[in-house]
C-alpha cells in the first residue's frame, strides 16, 4: 500500500470529516472572545489546531484500542486489527499531528503554547478511561469541551470564567450522546471488563442518564445567552438545538438502537453547526 493510500485509510479510520462536531464550538468560542469575527490569522491557526489535535487524538485512540477493537464485532474490521494499517504508521501519524498542533499553538500566543501539552494529555488520556471508570463518557466530553475555552485563549491570551459555560455545555452534550452510542457495545464491554454507563447500569438507565445530560446542556445554553447578552438569533439556536436533541432521542430507544449512527453522526453534526450559526448571527447583528 502506498503512502497516499495509507493516509487515505488513516483519515477514514479517524473519521476526519467528523471534525465538524467540535470545530463549530471552537469557532463559537473564538467569536465570543472577539465579540464578532476574529482576525483571520488566529482563526486560521485555531482551525489548524482543532484538526491536528483531533487527528492525533483519534489515531492514538485507534492505536491503543487495537486489541479491544479486534474483540468487538462492530470494530474488528477497523484498519489496525484488520491489518490494513500498521501500528508504526499510525503512531507516526499521531506524532506528526501532535507536533503540528503544538507548532500551531505556538503561532497563537504564549499561553496557548504553554497549555498545548495539557490539551494533548486530556485528549490522549480519554483513550484509557474506559479501562477504569464508568464515567469515561465525561472524559470524552472534556476532550471536546476544552475547544471553545482554548479558542477564547487563542484570541484573548487569557481565560474568562464566562466561556467555561460553553465548555460545560459541550461536556454535557458529548457525554450524553456518547452514553447512547456506548449502548451498542454493552455485551462486549461487559465481556471484556470495560467500563461504561450502559455496561454498569443497563441500557434503560443509560438512556435516562443521557436525557438528563442533554437537558442540563440546554439549561447551560440558556444561561450562556444571559451571560453574554446574546440576542434573539442565539435564542433561536437554543430552540433549534432543543428540537434536534428531542428528535435524536425519538429515533433511538432502549429497545431499538438500530438508527444510532444517524443519531450520533448526522444529527450531532447538524446541532453543532446550527448553534454556531445562531451565535455568529447574534454577534454580527449586535
Amino acid at each position: 500500500m502506498s503512502i497516499r493510500q495509507k493516509l487515505l485509510t488513516t483519515l477514514d479510520m479517524i473519521k476526519w470529516a467528523h471534525s465538524i462536531f467540535a470545530l463549530p464550538f471552537a469557532l463559537t468560542g473564538a467569536m465570543l472572545a472577539a465579540n464578532g469575527w476574529p482576525p483571520l490569522r488566529p482563526l486560521f491557526f485555531i482551525i489548524v489546531c482543532m484538526v491536528t489535535a483531533r487527528s492525533a487524538a483519534m489515531a492514538f485512540n485507534r492505536l491503543v484500542d487495537a486489541r479491544i477493537d479486534a474483540t468487538n464485532p462492530r470494530t474488528r474490521m477497523r484498519p489496525i486489527p484488520a491489518g490494513t494499517l500498521t501500528p508504526a504508521f499510525t503512531a507516526a501519524f499521531t506524532i506528526i499531528n501532535a507536533a503540528l498542533f503544538i507548532a500551531s499553538a505556538a503561532m497563537l500566543n504564549h499561553l496557548t503554547l504553554l497549555l498545548s501539552p495539557v490539551a494533548l494529555l486530556i485528549l490522549f488520556g480519554y483513550s484509557y478511561c474506559k479501562r477504569f471508570t464508568r464515567w469515561a463518557h465525561m472524559a470524552l466530553g472534556l476532550a471536546l469541551g476544552i475547544a471553545p475555552a482554548a479558542a477564547w485563549i487563542a484570541i484573548r491570551g487569557s481565560l474568562s470564567p464566562r466561556i467555561l459555560l460553553l465548555t460545560l455545555a459541550v461536556i454535557l452534550w458529548v457525554s450524553g450522546f456518547d452514553v447512547l452510542y456506548a449502548c451498542q457495545d454493552i455485551d462486549h464491554d461487559r465481556r471484556e471488563h470495560l467500563y461504561s454507563i450502559p455496561a454498569t447500569f443497563g441500557i434503560t438507565t443509560a438512556f435516562w442518564i443521557a436525557r438528563g445530560l442533554h437537558l442540563a446542556m440546554l439549561v447551560v445554553l440558556i444561561a450562556l445567552l444571559h451571560v453574554f447578552h446574546l440576542g434573539w438569533p442565539a435564542a433561536v439556536g437554543v430552540a433549534a438545538t432543543t428540537i434536534l436533541l428531542a428528535y435524536e432521542h425519538s429515533i433511538v430507544s432502549p429497545s431499538d438502537i438500530s438508527r444510532m449512527n444517524a443519531a450520533f453522526f448526522t444529527l450531532n453534526g447538524v446541532i453543532s453547526v446550527v448553534y454556531f450559526l445562531s451565535v455568529a448571527t447574534a454577534l454580527l447583528l449586535h
